[in-house]
């Protein structure tokens, strides 16, 4: 009797979980036909800004982007007169589809693994396509997302998915572009430079946690290099792309001793790294522009990492490796908001030292290289995908900007979600229809 209660019970939370004001939105089908998307204003992407121009999509790739004439016989039609035209944005990394409800619903998570060194894994095959929180996402112009996994220290592989998909065969848009490591962190914590209350001295523990990487880093490409072949050991074989340079390091660090010691691998053993989150990457700016290193800044609305710091720091270091020559993206991680504010991440850092385009280029161009994609994503130049956003206003401003439309390889999508249904349900409650 107490089963079927709790049974009963747990029906009813799901019910209200996933039941209430449900989602109707389906993936759209494959386009088909000529699309042209006429006079608006196209932000490329590349830092160029084409007014009253013209974008012609066949078969789900750019093959026309001009200010003049194009030929609409036959073609679907969208004026675009007065609105912006930009790439779709790119969310660099993120648990999105890995996690849905954080606490209390372990059913719905599925991001972290244990043990500390999970090479073999892959994040895709954990991913779900019928997340909600995408569709929120793509109303946000965020289009493309890296998947990423979580865990201890090399956590595994994360891949690039489109947001409308049915399954995550149809959402995989570049399979295991980087290799996750989260770097010890390499400092105390505590006031004064005691140890911790167990005695032990975090420093001391980090910095050996960092030589058994190196270790297994080191007998991983000394496998990849042996003749002939030993047995297959999987955690190694699935570093091949990273030696190869078919793959990055995607380098969880925040402070400056974690950032040297990325850099010091990426010269130990010739392979391309990217820092993500990147806190205190201004202080070495120069350095990460010499040895190629990447950045992905997590977030710009949060506190400096140091009691020192300008209290601006976090808006202002976008600015300072723009200067610096440094290739870099925005992202955000913030899972109170869930990803969504990826856009006006941006516009701070405009209002902090970066021209709209540059900014713009953080969110869509950059995160393209950086995730390998950038022939196929990330602008608005023929040959790529048509993934393409249309905005009332400007898409880095909270205050203006509406999404009117966006396109996914062609695809129109159904930029619904269970906020504008509530909306829409609550107009129709009181009559404001």
């Amino acid at each position: 009797m107490l089963k079927k209660i709790f049974l009963h019970i747990l029906l009813l939370v799901c019910y209200q979980y996933f039941g209430w004001a449900q989602e109707t939105i389906y993936p759209a089908k494959k386009q088909e036909g000529t699309l042209v998307i006429k006079n608006g204003t196209v932000h490329t992407g590349t830092g160029t800004v084409l007014k009253n121009a013209h974008i012609v999509v066949k078969d789900g790739k750019i093959v026309t982007v001009s200010q003049s004439a194009v030929d609409e016989v036959g073609a679907t039609v969208i004026d675009a007169t007065g609105k912006n035209v930009y790439p779709g944005l790119i969310l660099t990394s993120s648990d999105l589809g890995l996690k849905e409800i954080s606490s209390g619903v372990r059913g719905s998570n599925d991001y972290y693994e244990l043990g500390q060194y999970n090479s073999a894994i892959q994040s895709i095959y954990a991913y779900n396509a019928d997340s909600r929180m995408i569709n929120t996402l793509r109303a946000n112009g965020v289009l493309l997302a890296g998947v990423t996994p979580s865990g201890s220290l090399l956590t595994g592989a994360s891949s690039v998915v489109q947001l409308d998909a049915w399954t995550w065969q149809d959402a995989l848009y570049a399979s295991a572009t980087g290799m996750h490591l989260h770097m010890p962190s390499l400092y105390r914590s505590m006031r004064g430079g005691r140890t911790s209350a167990s005695g032990s001295n975090p420093v001391k523990e980090g910095i050996k946690l960092v030589e058994q990487v190196e270790q297994f880093l080191a007998e991983a490409q000394a496998y990849i290099k042996q003749h002939p072949k030993p047995d297959v050991n999987l955690k190694f074989e699935m570093l091949r792309p990273l030696f190869e340079k078919k793959q990055k390091l995607f380098v969880h660090a925040d402070r400056v001793r974690q950032i040297l010691m990325a850099i010091d691998f990426a010269k130990k053993f010739d392979i391309e790294v990217v820092i993500i989150g990147g806190a205190d990457s201004y202080l070495v700016a120069d350095l990460l522009k010499k040895n190629n290193v990447s950045v992905v800044l997590n977030t710009l609305h949060e506190l400096p990492t140091l009691p020192d710091d300008d209290i601006d720091q976090p808006f202002k270091t976008p600015a300072i490796l723009q200067r610096a020559g440094v290739l870099f993206a925005l992202n955000d991680n913030s899972s109170s908001a869930r990803y969504r504010n990826l856009a006006f991440n941006a516009g701070t850092a405009v209002a902090y030292g970066l021209t709209k385009e540059q900014a713009l280029q953080a969110i869509t161009l950059n995160p393209a290289k950086i995730l390998g994609i950038d022939k196929q994503a990330g602008s608005i130049e023929v040959g790529k995908d048509a993934n393409i956003v249309i905005c009332e206003g400007d898409i880095l401003d909270m205050k203006s900007s509406i999404i009117t439309n966006a396109f996914i390889q062609g695809r129109k999508i159904d930029l619904s979600n269970k906020q504008t249904q509530l909306y829409e349900r609550y107009k129709y409650r009181y009559n404001l229809q």
